[in-house]
């Protein structure tokens, strides 16, 4: 069963490079591995250094050690059943 997984992040202003350099470099490997059916990285509008992953996967990945001091807040993990849903 595939697990749906939208987390939110708010990197500090002076990591937000080395996150999203981090972040990036997972969106394609984990992309790459077998039971990834999505793994998108969004940015948050208006100036906001607010992050967004939204992941459908036969898998939970664990990165959350490796960003958490990079982050002003822990990770927002929200865990998602599809009602209606594409995909």
């Amino acid at each position: 069963m595939a697990v749906s997984v939208f987390a939110s992040f708010f990197p500090h202003e002076q990591s937000e490079g080395a996150f999203v350099e981090l972040l990036s470099g997972m969106v394609t490997a984990t992309r790459a591995e077998p039971g990834c059916r999505r793994y998108d990285l969004y940015k948050s509008v208006g100036g906001s250094t607010a992050y967004h992953l939204f992941e459908i996967s036969e898998h939970y990945t664990d990165y959350r050690a490796r960003v958490a001091d990079m982050l002003t807040e822990p990770v927002g993990v929200i865990l998602l059943e599809p009602v209606y849903a594409q995909g």
